[in-house]
């Protein structure tokens, strides 16, 4: 989330806001004033991506050795100074975001098309610029920071907002990110991440009450203030005309100001003096032309309040943070006539794409139904009071509909989804919907598949072990909506996918026993059904002949050869030697090796000059490109002699391909997680 304009504004009209701080300073009061509680800063991880990421060469794939040294004199630099760290990652997107999430996606695309350009037209890596986030990184940032004794969380929902309430909660020092929203939640305070200076530990405070006092609001206004400028809830075009009238009637215009931060301050003016008069007294339909934006802005206002706060200007009772129970209840299904629906089913037809024809326009387009009326679903009474309903203000039950009905499986993929280490899978479990991100692939390069269709017969196979009960009969389990980004697709709908069946000795096991079962015998069952997943079982013996940290490499790169026609063995030659090659290599020695700088080579190698650039505000100028799609080069380090891939545009085509993130991709996968 983010607010529109409100960064801008804060830069240009009131500076006074941001406050340089010291960390160390301010921990140091923290004890003194909280004796025996630890100084702990919320890192919004999503937000400090670009920041941690200093490496130049990021087009062949992100530099994991020198980025895992980057990520441990960050956390030891707190540590030094006595501040513990917790980091929270995206965790899943909420259906009411699909929408803003499409439209940084496709967003996302333009950006990559101008890399593509610049690449074929210069024979070398863009500049900083142009920078994008290397695929995957956010996948690899989540174990990094676990390898290093970080306490990780995935999110169940809005992240930044789990962000604020834990902050709140929790009495923390602060939260340290890149997002307008911190400013207004009523919330522990919040730090820039890209004002940072890692050495001194200085940086910027940005102050909500000082916000308030220039804008002459109390906190309890900046929920409305926020939805009214627009935010990823309500759209910045439906107040379009009510800005403009505030503007047009606000007296105190400063003329050294743009049009956007007289905005602001128009808005902010016309709820201090018109509104704050109804206040209490009228609903707010009444004060303002909602129209049929009603229940959205009621919604956009209560998101951001935190579990016991309340807001003056929609009546309610505050949000209950007691979990009562949970009941599932399996719906009864009809097997012999469910709905038929075209979806992509065969693994040898990669680009099929379910269709539905409307009725109104007689125009076909990929789309998504929900599950057939009488398909097999379960219905999972949530009676965890979360959010009340912003019309009538009364609690509501939240009733969540699962794919599965196993409420201890439920358990076990809910704790590892929040741990960090199960993120899809608990939301197939759920939901029956996943989403990946953009890839580094060029729209105009026909020569190799995408990944998307490339791994899906594998995301098939899991699909089937996820949702089948153990039964072994793919064709009994539900579809699973994918929202995959691929040159061609519009994300107008999701496509439709049916799980395959699995080929494995003695049937499909279930997750109770691949995850429950201890006995020494069940690794052997769970390397199994790894190799199921990708159609490798006959090659079980080759695989174990390899040393062991080289078995996953060689299952990837044996299923990639099989699928994608196009590879040649210089490419296998390549994907094998960044494997071999660079072991025990430091971070140091990568950084120092001759990959050929601009102009001279495939991708230069080294820090970037100067600071990562701020990781823009998450309206989709700072968060717009979410890390948490897809690898080009599963985390192995790039690094190459002169010579050694004089064409980096066929590298890149290549190396996009060979990733364990791409069998489950976006924020959180491994293969482990499903076996």
């Amino acid at each position: 989330m983010g607010v529109r304009g409100l960064q801008g504004f804060v830069a240009s009209t009131c500076p006074h806001i941001c406050t340089v701080v010291n960390f160390k300073e301010l921990a140091e009061r923290h004890r003194s004033n909280h004796p025996g509680c630890t100084p702990t800063v919320v890192v919004d991880a999503m937000c400090c991506l670009r920041y941690w990421y200093t490496p130049e060469s990021w087009v062949c794939g992100g530099q994991w050795r020198e980025y895992f040294s980057a990520l441990r004199n960050f956390v030891k630099t707190f540590a030094a100074v006595g501040i513990k760290l917790v980091f929270f990652f995206d965790g899943m997107v909420e259906q009411d975001k699909r929408d803003v999430w499409v439209k940084r996606r496709l967003k996302n695309n333009r950006e990559i098309a101008r890399i593509f350009h610049y690449i074929k037209s210069h024979r070398e890596q863009p500049g900083r610029n142009m920078f994008f986030i290397p695929s995957g990184l956010a996948i690899f940032t989540r174990f990094a920071l676990k390898t290093l004794g970080q306490e990780t969380l995935c999110s169940l929902q809005e992240a930044d907002y789990e962000v604020a309430s834990y902050g709140l909660q929790n009495n923390c020092l602060g939260i340290l990110g890149e997002d307008t929203d911190y400013l207004i939640y009523d919330t522990c305070p919040y730090f820039s991440i890209s004002e940072l200076c890692l050495d001194s530990l200085d940086t910027i405070m940005l102050c909500r009450q000082k916000l308030c006092e220039s804008l002459g609001l109390s906190p309890a206004d900046l929920p409305l203030l926020a939805c009214l400028l627009g935010n990823d809830i309500v759209p910045e075009g439906v107040f379009e005309s009510f800005r403009y009238k505030c503007l047009s009637s606000y007296t105190s215009v400063k003329e050294n100001l743009d049009k956007k931060a007289n905005t602001v301050l128009a808005v902010a003016y016309h709820i201090a003096k018109v509104l704050r008069l109804h206040q209490g007294e009228k609903k707010l339909e009444e004060m303002l032309p909602l129209g049929p934006n009603k229940a959205l802005v009621y919604k956009g206002v209560a998101s951001y309040l935190l579990p016991g706060q309340t807001c003056p200007w929609i009546f309610q009772k505050p949000k209950s943070i007691t979990t009562l129970h949970q009941q599932v209840v399996p719906m009864s299904s009809d097997p012999e006539s469910k709905q038929q629906i075209p979806v992509c089913a065969d693994p040898e037809s990669k680009q099929e794409i379910p269709v539905c024809a409307d009725p109104e326009s007689n125009q076909e387009s990929p789309m998504c139904t929900d599950p057939a009326p009488n398909q097999e679903i379960s219905v999972c009474t949530d009676l965890e009071i979360k959010q009340e309903d912003p019309l009538n203000m009364e609690p509501e039950t939240k009733q969540q509909v699962t794919m599965v009905s196993d409420t201890e499986i439920l358990k076990v993929a809910r704790t590892r989804h929040v741990q960090g280490e199960s993120y899809l899978v608990y939301n197939i479990l759920t939901s029956g919907e996943i989403e990946c991100s953009n890839s580094l692939e060029d729209a105009l390069d026909q020569a190799l598949p995408s990944q998307a269709f490339v791994y899906r017969p594998v995301r098939q196979r899991v699909y089937s072990l996820l949702l089948g009960g153990g039964q072994g009969d793919a064709s009994s389990c539900p579809t699973v909506r994918e929202w995959f980004v691929y040159s061609g697709n519009p994300l107008r709908h999701p496509d439709l996918v049916r799980p395959l069946p699995m080929n494995i000795a003695g049937g499909t096991p279930s997750l109770k026993r691949l995850w429950l079962n201890q006995e020494p015998a069940m690794q052997t069952l769970r390397v199994d059904t790894l190799l199921a997943c990708f159609d490798l079982s006959s090659s079980r013996e080759e695989l174990q002949a390899v040393e062991s940290p080289f078995q996953a490499l060689c299952c990837l790169l044996t299923y990639l050869f099989v699928q994608v026609d196009t590879l040649c063995l210089e490419d296998l030659h390549a994907f094998i030697a960044q494997a071999l090659c660079l072991q025990g290599k430091s971070a140091m020695q990568l950084a120092a090796l001759q990959g050929g700088g601009r102009g001279r080579g495939p991708a230069p190698t080294g820090r970037a000059p100067g600071p990562a650039g701020p990781a823009k505000d998450s309206t989709g100028e700072t968060r717009g490109q979410e890390a948490g799609s897809t690898s080009l080069s599963g985390g192995a380090d790039t690094h190459r002699r002169p010579g050694a891939c004089p064409d980096l545009l066929a590298f890149l085509r290549r190396a996009r391909l060979c990733s364990w993130s791409h069998v489950m991709p976006d924020s959180d996968s491994t293969p482990t997680v499903v076996s």
